[in-house]
Order: C-alpha cells, then structure tokens, then sequence
C-alpha cells in the first residue's frame, strides 16, 4: 500500500525554559533513511526517544501503518500493542550497547529472545536462526554461548543489530550506533548496517552527530538547532549546498577538520 510508514506531526517537548523539540514534522517511507543531525543538545535523541514512546510528548503525533495497512496513532496504542509493536515490527538500536543487550544473557540468548516474543518456541529453530544472523553481523560461531559483557564495542553494537533485525522489523530507530567506536570499527560497523539495510529494504530514522555517517546511509537528512528543524532536504543535497546557515557551519566544520 502507499504513503508513509510513519507520520510524524507537530512534536513538541520542553523541559523547564528549555525547548527540547519545538514542532518537528516529517513522514518516512517504506525503504527510506533519515538521518537526524545536529549538534549535542540539538533535540536529536529526545526526538528518537517521543518518537519510540519512551518520552511523553506535550504536543503532537505519531502514526504508524501497521502491517494491515491501517494508520495508527501511537499515543492510542495499550501498553501490550506498544511492547508487542517493539519487539516484533520496530527495532531500536542503542548508542550504549548495554541498554539494548541483556548483558548476564550469551549471545545466542540475545538474538533468540526476540524470535521467542514472536511466538517460536522450537530451540532447534531458534538456535539456528541465531547462529544465521551471528554470521550476518560478523560474530564467530564459537561465541554464540558467551555473554556480550565478554565482547568489544563494536561486537556488542553488531549483536545489538542481530537482536533487533532478527523479527524482519519495517522501522529500525538507531541512537549514534557508532559513537565511541574506533575508527577502524565504525567503518566495519557502518558497512553492516549498509548492506543489511539495503538487503532487507528496512526504513530506518538515524540520529548522529557525524554528518559522514548521515552521507553514507540516509536518503534524507533533517538538521536541528535548538530543538527545532533547520533544514531538510535530500542528503547529498544539503550537505553539498547547504542553505540554512546553521547547516553551513556544520558543513565546513567537517571539510575544516
């Protein structure tokens, strides 16, 4: 069916004087990545976070088609529709791996909780599908009964990306997935997501501060200031001639670097 898979309309969110998300709008579409960028304190990650339901708007929308093509306002969804939406057609990914993984849980465990919420309780099946999907991030078989307080970063954000992709999900929401990497890591980790993205046609909302990474992954880009939206437009396009002069400063910042 066509339109957007999820409509964004009007957020609003201040804490105290200070507007952290001040009407910010915009749909995405099945396939598509937006990237959200802006400096610390821009309102890029209380955006992500109205937008998962784990922030209470003061003002505005979010709709989302479900699977049987009807639209869906967030906010009317029971507490069992939203938990059952997370684990099964949205995947979130963390900046802090930690807040995404079961820490004490081995990485099979990781992947294969998620295949549970959805209802398969064949071990066999379950083991399988992990062992599959540790292969497609880059984790050795061998690893799949240790817990992930025993990987590096980068493994950790990878079987983060397992978990969630695991459930076929339509919208992944991803917080700065390579802040704090290496280098050397950011760019194995940036060329998963890539593929995976593109293999799976998944519509992703990427929050970064790193307009290389929005470059390399978005269709879209949505630049913020103050809680509010600066620019926006095609992502080669705004980064390549950038019109706001908020965005411009971003822009040489990184060609000055």
């Amino acid at each position: 069916m066509s339109g957007p898979l999820l409509q964004v309309r009007g957020l609003a969110k201040r804490y105290g004087a200070r507007l952290a998300c001040d009407g910010v709008g915009f749909a995405l579409h099945p396939g598509e990545v937006l990237a959200v960028v802006g400096e610390s304190g821009s309102g890029k990650s209380t955006l992500l976070g109205l937008i998962a339901g784990e922030i209470a708007a003061d003002a505005g929308s979010v709709t989302y088609r479900m699977r049987d093509g009807v639209a869906r306002d967030l906010a009317a969804l029971g507490p069992a529709e939203r938990r059952a939406l997370m684990r099964t057609d949205w995947g979130f990914v963390r900046q802090d791996a930690t807040l995404g993984l079961r820490m004490a849980v081995s990485a099979g465990g990781n992947v294969g909780e998620r295949l549970m919420g959805v209802g398969e309780r064949h071990y066999g099946r379950i083991r399988a599908t992990a062992l599959d999907w540790l292969a497609r991030v880059e984790i050795a078989a061998d690893r799949v009964d240790e817990p992930p307080s025993r990987f590096s970063g980068g493994m950790r954000q990878r079987l983060q990306i397992a978990r969630n992709l695991v459930t076929a999900p339509r919208l992944v929401l991803m917080d700065e997935p390579t802040s704090g990497l290496d280098v050397s890591v950011q760019a194995r980790l940036l060329d998963t997501i890539r593929g995976l993205v593109a293999e799976l046609g998944l519509a992703v909302i990427i929050v970064t501060h790193d307009l290389a990474v929005a470059r390399l992954l978005s269709h879209r880009i949505l630049v913020m200031r103050g809680g509010r939206v600066i620019e926006t437009g095609l992502t080669d396009q705004v980064l390549d001639d950038p019109q706001a002069p908020y965005t411009q400063l971003l822009v040489a910042s990184v060609l000055a670097a």
